[in-house]
């Protein structure tokens, strides 16, 4: 149990780190989301439909990203009630980075990849 909490732990730690540099690093973001089909969470072309623009999806993510805000979470049953697994990564990689996040989500689905 100590050795899977000290992974996790340092797992976070490096997510964390991988936000602080110039641009915003969507690779952590693999471990639960891909564009083209749902994973843990949903595909980043669904969430970008689901927002229409990066502006859009920054003002959500500027807001807190509250649960109630989270449209795809809101309005499909395979999310419902799984929304609180995206806010701590909210909280680790994307607040203070919401800009940033969000145009990095536009341009992945732009280029069809994380």
């Amino acid at each position: 149990m100590k050795k899977s909490f000290k992974l996790l732990v340092t797992a976070a730690g490096l997510m964390a780190i991988s936000v602080s540099a110039n641009a915003f690093n969507t690779a952590p973001c693999k471990a639960c989301h891909a564009i083209d089909h749902d994973v843990v969470g949903p595909a980043w072309k669904d969430v970008a439909k689901a927002y229409g623009s990066a502006d859009a999806l920054a003002k959500v993510f500027k807001g807190g990203f509250k649960p109630a805000d989270r449209k795809i979470a809101n309005s499909n049953a395979k999310f419902k009630g799984k929304e609180m697994i995206m806010t701590p990564q909210f909280n680790n990689l994307i607040k203070g980075h919401e800009d940033d996040a969000a145009k990095a989500l536009f341009a992945a689905v732009k280029a069809g990849k994380l």
